[in-house]
C-alpha cells in the first residue's frame, strides 16, 4: 500500500461537475485525511482540498466483495418471502441501533446472522445463542429487542375478553 495525495479546487459557486469528480474519487479510494482551505484569488473564491489516501490497486468496494473469494449474497433470493420480510425488519432495527451507538452495523449482527435469525425465529435468549457467532454478550445486549421484533405479541382477540 502506498500513501498518495490528490488535490482538488472547487469553486465557491456550485459546480456539480467538480463536485462529482471529487466524490467519485473519494468513493474509489481509502481516504486517510482531508485538509481543506477556503481561498480567494483575483476575485475568484474556491475551496482547496488535499486528500491523503492509500493506493492499493483496487477500490474498497471491489476488495470487500472479494473477501476470501466469497460472492455477495442476495438474501432476497435465498430466503422465503416471509423470512425476507423479517430479515428486512431486523436490518432496519440494526441500522437504527448502530446509528444510536455510533458503531458499524455488522458489530451488532452480520447479515448472515440476521438471515439465520429470520429462518429460525428464536423466541428465547437460549435459542438466539444457538445462532453461529451470537454469544452471551450479544444475546444479553440485543436479544430482547430481536425476540420482540420477530415474535410480536398477538393482538388480543374478542375471545380474550378485549
Amino acid at each position: 500500500m502506498t500513501v498518495q495525495f490528490k488535490f482538488f479546487m472547487l469553486p465557491a459557486m456550485p459546480d456539480e461537475s467538480a463536485e462529482t469528480e471529487m466524490n467519485r474519487f473519494l468513493r474509489s479510494v481509502r481516504v486517510l485525511t482531508v485538509q481543506h482551505e477556503f481561498m480567494s484569488h483575483n476575485g475568484n473564491a474556491f475551496w482547496c482540498f488535499c486528500v491523503e489516501y492509500l493506493l492499493t490497486g483496487s477500490s474498497p468496494a471491489l476488495r470487500s466483495s472479494a473477501k476470501a473469494g466469497k460472492k455477495p449474497v442476495d438474501y432476497k433470493d435465498v430466503l422465503s418471502a416471509a423470512d425476507f420480510a423479517v430479515f428486512a425488519k431486523l436490518r432496519e432495527w440494526r441500522k437504527e441501533a448502530a446509528a444510536k451507538e455510533a458503531i458499524p452495523v455488522y458489530t451488532i449482527f452480520t447479515n448472515e446472522q440476521l438471515a439465520q435469525i429470520s429462518r429460525n425465529r428464536p423466541d428465547t435468549l437460549s435459542a438466539l445463542k444457538k445462532i453461529d457467532g451470537v454469544g452471551e454478550a450479544r444475546a444479553a445486549k440485543y436479544g430482547q429487542f430481536v425476540i420482540a421484533l420477530i415474535n410480536p405479541e398477538p393482538a388480543p382477540s374478542a375471545e380474550d375478553g378485549a
